[in-house]
């Protein structure tokens, strides 16, 4: 219930010792300022850690050939694989339920590119459709390699935006024709990739063309894979870990190769690596919230103390209020009503600075591993809360001690 009286006696404690009231607040204020901003700066690191992995897609699998360690079947150890059409075919075919996106692709390293008087040596590679999931690209101009491009084995290709730049400058390059080791393919599209102007200067084209136009028949570079989706991490990593094997095995027993060769097919999967990035983040906010509680209960600490003092200036008064009858619980009341009001305002004050710091310095500052510091709204509901209970927790001991006095201990104190 609102006691106009309680409140008039808080507030004259505080006109009292001003200086006191205010070294206290300061004191809170700085333990929630300082855990936002820590949870703000793990925010960060975790959205940066993620930017930077966000040129390939979550779940992607990768299978390429190698060559063997081992002797099997009288083949001799030293056999170069070459994976073709026919792995990514059967592997399409056998784990159809399983797989959401696929693309075999082809790699031509050192492409020597022409358009009018420019030229430059870039990194080709016949693709099919899917690849632009599997590697999130964003086509800012034209469209992707289709089925129709492989079917037909149509002579176009879809450039970097890097690429576009070196060779067309400011010009429209869509329906432009370039010619690719002498042989003239049509620009369809115009694509972006997260991970930079590397990839950006490469040149991707129907797979089927490719193989076709250079001579290369059914060859293969690799094959990658995206998965359909589970409800869990730890679904995702049990599927990952059923098809890598199945997968291997298949690959394996296809092209000769002894079960435990793990030299002769390579395979990657950043459904495994997504883990670690899953633990770092988990690391990150953990270790700040811990410095965050830490310098808390540094803050509540100090509460309890300046409590203990005012109990101690008060004794008098306090045996005097229980000689005339005031029960145990309004003694806790008066106690911690001061404590949890200095702690909330005190929190209110660092908890509306920090958000307003990180509002106006986060978006400014620039980092390939720091990206956008933010706290969103229920975790500084959630500091509120723990600030509250920590200025009653604050307040309780002291609380508690003056209840316990004696009105004839109280009355006789100096």
């Amino acid at each position: 219930m609102f006691n106009i009286e309680r409140w008039q006696e808080i507030f004259e404690a505080i006109a009292k010792n001003k200086l006191r009231t205010v070294l206290t607040g300061i004191s809170v204020a700085s333990g929630i300022f300082i855990l936002v901003i820590l949870l703000g700066v793990g925010k960060g690191l975790q959205n940066g850690i993620s930017a930077q992995f966000a040129n390939d897609a979550e779940g992607v699998i990768w299978f390429w050939a190698g060559t063997t360690t081992k002797e099997y079947k009288g083949m001799n150890p030293g056999r170069r694989i070459q994976l073709r059409n026919n792995d990514f075919e059967l592997s399409t075919q056998k784990f159809e339920d399983q797989i959401d996106k696929k693309s075999a692709k082809f790699n031509i390293w050192n492409g020597n590119i022409v358009y009018g008087k420019e030229t430059g040596t870039y990194a080709c590679q016949g693709v099919s459709p899917d690849h632009q999931t599997i590697e999130k690209l964003s086509i800012i101009d034209g469209r992707f390699i289709n089925s129709n491009d492989l079917i037909n084995n149509t002579k176009v290709g879809v450039i970097g935006l890097k690429l576009k730049q070196d060779l067309f400058k400011d010009r429209n390059a869509i329906g432009e024709q370039i010619a690719i080791s002498n042989v003239s393919f049509q620009v369809v599209g115009v694509f972006t990739d997260p991970g930079g102007e590397r990839e950006e200067t490469r040149v991707y084209l129907p797979r089927t063309t490719v193989q076709k136009v250079f001579g290369d028949g059914d060859k293969i570079s690799d094959m990658s894979f995206i998965l359909k989706k589970t409800d869990t991490y730890q679904e995702a990593l049990a599927e990952s870990v059923k098809f890598t094997t199945q997968m291997g095995q298949m690959l394996k027993s296809k092209n000769t190769i002894a079960p435990d060769d793990t030299s002769a097919i390579g395979i990657n999967s950043t459904i495994e690596n997504v883990k670690k990035f899953y633990d770092l983040n988990l690391y990150i906010r953990l270790f700040f919230w811990w410095v965050g509680i830490c310098t808390i209960i540094a803050g509540v600490v100090g509460v309890s103390n300046i409590m203990l003092i005012i109990v101690k200036e008060r004794t008098k008064e306090i045996g005097i209020r229980k000689a005339l009858g005031a029960s145990p619980l309004s003694i806790v009341g008066m106690i911690l009503h001061e404590s949890i009001f200095i702690t909330t305002i005190a929190g209110f004050i660092g908890l509306l600075s920090s958000l307003m710091l990180l509002e106006l310095v986060g978006p400014n500052i620039k980092s390939d591993y720091f990206l956008n510091p933010e706290v969103d709204f229920g975790t500084a509901i959630t500091t509120m809360i723990l600030l509250i209970f920590s200025g009653a927790l604050a307040g309780f001991f002291p609380a508690y001690r003056a209840a316990k006095i004696k009105p004839i201990v109280a009355l006789r104190d100096e």
